[in-house]
């Protein structure tokens, strides 16, 4: 439990607000909400609903007329309740409160609390002074009530022009918090407002309209992030001095969602858009939430991302890896598998028959075997693989297509590359090999090894596709505010317009998700329609930004930022300041080059053994690198350090390789190779091998699953109402339940949503 929830917690044991939970979520109406909106929006209408009569209030803070627009109102409740949350009867807006905000402004006039200043912009702000220097007090800080409330009037009968006069607060122009040097509480806008048109010429400043807004809510916890620290002040200072009701709203702040790679400002982002530099505010690259559920990331995925940051009050980065790792990980069981090709190479099997043909049968989700249903894949003497799959001078670690080599068509057949055909150019136009008849399913014999699998497509059946594939938006971790457009990764958008995908992607409708095998997890874009196929890629099966194959100007951008954070004194710890020896630094660079993780370097810098299997295994599987490096650092490590007979001689460099390609292409789940990996390190072997000896079914069936915890709810009736009153740790209670009777069968992660969705709505 984080510090804000045993807040509230304590809150209701003293009855501090007499058993209220109410909590609100304010954006202002100026733009597309954003990734960094989520964590808020969790944290808000989590709480609401984890205490009985609990609520959530959304209120648009729509206090500036220039920027605010209705199209920003309705985009912004789709994206909430696409995000799973909504606020029933309990929509507001801080126009609502206008005629009491003018009232409660005129309470200060009469208290003797706030004037009219008359001064300039730029006065005002010479006057403010400095965190080293007090202010200075404005000549007309000492007018009367009486003439501070005419003038008040006048402003808001629309008598005097924008930036003639403003309402501030009469404070302390020496205030140690410079937010309480005599702060603006009302400008002067004659602007017309896309709620009241003209009707208020005056608006209030949001520190005025937040707080008492809160009030007239009677919201009893206003959580904000970490840049409000200092306004918190003036919260209270107005809520006292207006004569707010007690008992009042009490401001708590919690560090922002601060993503690597990415801004999360409204006012930053609006250039961008109406700069041409993306489509627009649901641009598939913009990290609005819009343009996130166009790109195909799904709520499950950032509501999971916000639970793994958590709430705390320090303010940190979070490395983007979090977003994409719990974007696969939410796809993985939702997203059947397909082959795409993206940039089709012909491929002539010289001793297949010319009018021959077959289909070959392809589970949509390998891991389970094909019990959630088949694909079908037309097969003849000619085909297409990727480009990418085949190399005529093939790297070190190379697994596919070489001349003179062998690899396997998923599913299909081995086959070998023959003969090269090129046109004048020299560039390849087509490959000429054979099928080897006994290895019809894509299997080698026993004893023969073929290193690589790779996706292919018979022309005749194949559909065509434009495939949209993006990148991050910037090209450096943190991006200059002053120069976003500099900073973008011209890389972030490749559109190929002539991709093939297989014959049962024909009349994909838009929203649907499909991995496509090797290439990453891909979603059906909104313009797929009329028989044209448009896919975004979500998110690629690895994380690429890893692994050093950045271009020059990233590194160059990443060791300018180090410098910048080195010369303002901000401390940061890398894995590897935790070396002591030139020699162990230099081993991790290596480490580091060839692919490994920082993190997972440095742990190999220290372990000779793990080191020497990860060097052997990236000999056989270089593109996994940093999944080989993950692996043993990680699972490999845990499973040595038990008591399960676990040896690391045991462990086949090659069968780790063939692990690790299993898991990034899907054809394991991680769960199942868990299992597989125990087998290895115990008796060693293959990897085929260790799969022929396990039981490696999972039951992913709702069905069945929602029988059992529909069982165990009705055995354990107190236990569903426990968690119903917020007992919510009960969750395992009914998790570990389901996967005791199905022996560690069940997909866990499908068992809690199950549970969670039940347990909050036994109608469900």
């Amino acid at each position: 439990m984080d510090f804000i929830r045993n807040m509230v917690s304590r809150d209701l044991e003293t009855g501090k607000y007499g058993g209220r939970v109410v909590t609100r979520f304010p954006p202002e109406p100026n733009g597309f909400l954003h990734i960094g909106h989520a964590k808020s929006l969790c944290l808000n209408f989590g709480i609401a609903a984890e205490h009985p009569g609990g609520r959530c209030h959304l209120r648009l803070d729509d206090t500036n007329p220039d920027t605010e627009k209705e199209e920003y109102v309705e985009a912004m409740k789709r994206d909430i309740r696409w995000l799973g949350f909504d606020w029933g009867e309990h929509l507001y807006h801080a126009s609502d409160y206008f005629e009491q905000l003018f009232a409660y402004a005129m309470v200060l006039i009469d208290k003797g609390l706030a004037y009219v200043d008359s001064s300039t912009e730029a006065e005002i702000r010479d006057r403010r002074g400095s965190v080293t220097r007090p202010g200075v007090n404005s000549p007309f800080r000492d007018r009367s009530p009486e003439e501070n409330r005419g003038l008040f009037r006048r402003m808001r009968a629309g008598d005097f022009p924008d930036g003639s006069h403003v309402l501030r607060a009469r404070i302390d122009m020496a205030h140690r918090n410079m937010v309480m040097r005599d702060p603006i509480l009302y400008r002067i806008r004659h602007a017309s407002h896309y709620r009241h048109g003209d009707d208020w010429p005056i608006y209030p400043m949001y520190d005025f309209a937040h707080c008492l807004s809160d009030s007239l809510e009677r919201v009893t916890h206003s959580l904000c992030t970490l840049e409000f620290e200092n306004n918190r002040e003036i919260y209270d200072w107005l809520l006292v001095h207006v004569d707010a009701p007690a008992p009042r709203p009490e401001q708590t702040e919690f560090a922002p969602l601060i993503l690597d790679y990415v801004i999360t400002s409204k006012s930053k982002l609006r250039p961008l858009v109406e700069g041409g530099h993306v489509r627009g505010w649901d641009d598939p690259r913009m990290p609005t939430l819009a343009g996130l559920r166009r790109r195909g990331v799904t709520p499950e995925a950032i509501r999971t991302m916000c639970d793994m940051v958590g709430v705390a009050r320090a303010q940190s980065r979070v490395d983007m890896a979090k977003l994409e790792f719990a974007i696969r990980d939410d796809l993985n069981e939702k997203a059947p598998r397909a082959f795409c090709v993206l940039d089709p190479l012909k491929v002539v099997l010289t001793n297949y028959p010319e009018d021959a043909s077959e289909t070959f049968t392809a589970p949509r989700f390998p891991s389970d075997g094909g019990q959630s249903g088949t694909r079908e894949l037309p097969f003849r003497r000619e085909v297409y693989i990727d480009r990418a799959d085949f190399a005529e001078t093939p790297p070190p670690g190379f697994r596919r297509l070489a001349p003179g080599g062998e690899v396997r068509l998923k599913y299909a057949y081995v086959i070998r590359c023959n003969e090269v055909v090129k046109d004048a150019g020299g560039r390849v136009t087509e490959l000429h090999c054979t099928v080897d008849p006994s290895t019809r399913g894509g299997v080698a014999p026993r004893g023969r090894r073929v290193r690589g699998a790779i996706q292919w497509l018979e022309p005749g059946s194949a559909v065509r596709a434009e495939v949209r594939l993006y990148d991050r938006l910037f090209a450096v971790p943190e991006p200059p505010l002053d120069d976003l457009v500099g900073a973008l990764n011209t890389g972030s958008e490749k559109v190929v317009k002539d991709a093939l995908a297989e014959p049962g992607a024909a009349g994909t409708a838009p929203g649907v998700h499909y991995q496509f095998e090797r290439l990453g997890y891909f979603f059906a874009d909104p313009d797929s329609r009329d028989g044209r196929l448009v896919f975004n890629r979500t998110v690629t099966l690895r994380d690429g930004w890893a692994r050093v194959r950045e271009d020059g100007r990233v590194r160059e951008a990443g060791r300018s930022a180090a410098a910048a954070r080195a010369a303002s004194g901000a401390v940061q710890t890398r894995p590897i300041d935790t070396l002591r020896t030139e020699a162990e630094r230099s081993l991790f660079g290596d480490l580091v080059s060839l692919g490994a993780s920082e993190a997972a370097a440095a742990v190999l810098v220290r372990a000779h053994d793990l080191r020497e299997v990860f060097l052997a295994a990236r000999a056989e599987y270089a593109e996994g690198a940093d999944s080989i490096a993950s692996w043993l650092v990680n699972e490999i490590t845990r499973l040595l350090g038990g008591d399960s007979g676990s040896d690391l001689s045991r462990l086949e460099p090659e069968a780790l390789a063939d692990l690790a390609e299993a898991v990034d292409e899907g054809d394991l789940s991680h769960r199942q190779a868990r299992k597989v990996m125990t087998a290895l390190l115990q008796r060693g072997g293959s990897l085929r091998e260790a799969r022929a000896g396990l039981d490696l079914e999972e039951i992913g069936d709702e069905g069945a699953l929602r029988a059992m915890l529909d069982e165990l709810i009705a055995e354990y009736p107190e236990k569903a109402a426990a968690y119903g009153n917020g007992q919510r740790g009960l969750l395992g209670f009914f998790v570990g339940g389901v996967m005791k009777q199905t022996g560690g069968k069940a997909d866990p992660r499908k068992v809690s949503e199950l549970a969670r969705a039940l347990l909050d709505d036994p109608a469900t």
